[in-house]
């Protein structure tokens, strides 16, 4: 699920939003070193699987299916690659005819491993590691909170070729409530106390903004229980937020590091202001342009996004 629209296991809700943000450094890390193992045989589609080892030692699980120049798919929050509504493993099969697509499971989720140290740094660490797994440089695409994670990570690391990013819900006007300064803090304290319902219907009331009716009817659905089982991770995306869901306008200096060309993505049938936000970040970075895709929302339909995306990273 992204922390825009409820996404993945809730595609039978009403259309509701939340945002994630990004943090304010833009030091470049060294490239991580990365151990690699991959397992299966990437036959008439089928997905490769594998694993690489982050800086801190943490494993982190990916696929790899496609042929062509790397690409990175980045998941929002509470998502893996294993989950029915997971819009990355299908986007990958719409890019693999001319991209070698890379999904994976960030840590803390799926078949990665975590150390419970809600760090933006250790994120970025380990997208480093997929990228030398790739052959040291590779295109990046984040959705929502994986839109922040991506950005982030092409602010910091020199072997990202270009960059997509799809509804990075931030708020940088009054259109919206701005996400609370404790967001992340009260998050974290959550999942310290493993109250994982408790941090499912913080996210998803303050975070989102949906009614804490619909809420108490989602813990009827039976995705309520794979939900809660990635409870433990929404600190991370939030994490991602920063200052970006405060409704202020966005620093432009804060991502003057970015200079891979980037496409900034958002759906006309998305809110106004999350469409708000993707113009203002596409004004301050560096070398980037908007693009909204017609009758899309933040639950963007993979035959629709995948012709964009093949286009942009051959130019």
């Amino acid at each position: 699920m992204s922390f825009g629209e409820a996404d993945g296991h809730m595609s039978n809700m009403p259309t509701a939003y939340k945002e994630e943000a990004i943090v304010n450094s833009t030091a470049e890390l060294p490239a991580a070193p990365a151990t690699t193992q991959a397992t299966g045989a990437e036959v008439a589609g089928s997905p490769l699987t594998g694993i690489v080892v982050s800086r801190d030692g943490t494993r982190i699980a990916y696929s790899r299916v496609g042929s062509g120049e790397p690409l990175i798919l980045v998941d929002g929050a509470l998502n893996d690659r294993s989950l029915p509504g997971a819009p990355n493993p299908k986007l990958a099969a719409a890019l693999s005819s001319r991209l070698t697509v890379f999904t994976y499971d960030r840590r803390g989720r799926g078949e990665s491993g975590d150390t419970h140290r809600c760090e933006v740094e250790r994120e970025v660490e380990d997208l480093a590691a997929l990228v030398e797994a790739a052959g040291g440089t590779a295109h990046l695409y984040g959705i929502s909170s994986g839109g922040a994670l991506a950005l982030e990570a092409a602010g910091r690391l020199s072997s990202i070729g270009r960059l997509a990013l799809y509804e990075l819900p931030f708020v940088v006007d009054n259109s919206r409530a701005p996400i609370p300064a404790a967001f992340a803090d009260h998050l974290a304290e959550l999942a310290r106390k493993n109250l994982r319902a408790e941090a499912l219907r913080y996210f998803f009331t303050v975070g989102i903004g949906l009614p804490r009716l619909m809420v108490t009817m989602m813990h009827l659905l039976p995705a309520w229980s794979k939900l809660k089982a990635l409870a433990h991770t929404l600190p991370y995306d939030a994490r991602l937020i920063g200052d970006a869901g405060s409704g202020r306008p966005l620093p432009a200096e804060r991502w003057a590091s970015v200079a891979t060309p980037t496409l900034v993505i958002a759906g006309t049938k998305s809110p106004a202001w999350m469409r708000n936000a993707m113009r203002s970040l596409a004004e301050v970075l560096p070398n980037a342009r908007h693009h909204e895709l017609k009758g899309q929302t933040h639950l963007v339909k993979p035959k629709a996004l995948a012709p964009v995306l093949s286009e942009f990273f051959h130019e």
